[in-house]
C-alpha cells in the first residue's frame, strides 16, 4: 500500500507556534511561495490514482485537500493528537516539561490523549485501508511524524526526531501481508 500524506496549509496557531491539537482553526490565506507549493506538489500527485483521498475531521485539512482540488472523505482515524492542557501554549512549554521523554520515548507519554492511543489509531488506519493501493492523506504534523516513525521503525518513540513541514507531501510504501 503506497500512503502520500500532505500536512495542512499553515493556520495562524502554526505560525507564532502553538500547539493546536484538536482546535478547530481555519489555514491562513494562501500566499504566493504556498500556491507554487501546491502546484509543484500536484504535479506529482497527478501521476497517481488513489483508491481514497481522506483528510482528518478537523477543518484546516479539509480546506487543504480543496486547495488541491480534492473533495476528500473525513476520516477521525487522522486527528491529530490531543495535546490537552497544552493545547494553545507554545511548543516550547510543552518540550520544558517533558524534555527528554518527549524525543525519545514519547509512547509513555499522556496529554489530554495518550500517544500510544495515537499509535493505536495509526496501525488501526493501516488495518482499516489495507485493501487499497493507494491513498490520498491531508493530515496533520504529529499523525504524520508517528506513521513515519511507525513505518521506518516499527514504532512510534522517533516520531518527535522528525520535521514535516506545513503543505510538505511524503510518499510511504507499507508492505501488507495477509496472514
Amino acid at each position: 500500500m503506497d500512503i502520500t500524506v500532505i500536512r495542512h496549509l499553515p493556520t495562524e496557531w502554526n505560525i507564532i507556534q502553538r500547539l493546536q491539537g484538536k482546535r478547530d482553526f481555519p489555514i491562513l490565506p494562501l500566499t504566493k511561495k504556498e500556491q507554487m507549493h501546491i502546484a509543484k506538489n500536484a504535479k506529482l500527485l497527478s501521476e497517481k490514482s488513489f483508491d481514497h483521498v481522506l483528510c482528518s475531521s478537523l477543518l484546516r485539512t479539509k480546506q487543504t485537500a480543496e486547495h488541491y482540488g480534492y473533495t476528500p472523505v473525513q476520516e477521525a482515524l487522522l486527528d491529530e493528537l490531543d495535546f490537552g492542557p497544552f493545547e494553545g501554549r507554545p511548543k516550547d512549554e510543552l518540550l520544558s516539561e517533558y524534555g527528554e521523554l518527549w524525543s525519545e520515548q514519547p509512547e509513555k507519554i499522556v496529554l489530554g490523549e495518550s500517544l500510544s492511543n495515537l499509535k493505536k489509531r495509526i496501525i488501526y488506519f493501516l488495518n482499516k485501508y489495507n485493501n487499497a493501493s493507494h491513498l490520498l492523506v491531508f493530515g496533520h504534523g504529529s499523525w504524520i511524524r508517528a506513521l513515519r516513525s511507525y513505518h521506518r521503525f516499527g514504532h512510534i518513540n522517533a516520531m518527535n526526531k522528525m520535521t514535516v513541514k506545513n503543505n510538505e507531501c511524503i510518499s510511504l510504501e507499507f508492505i501488507t501481508v495477509d496472514i
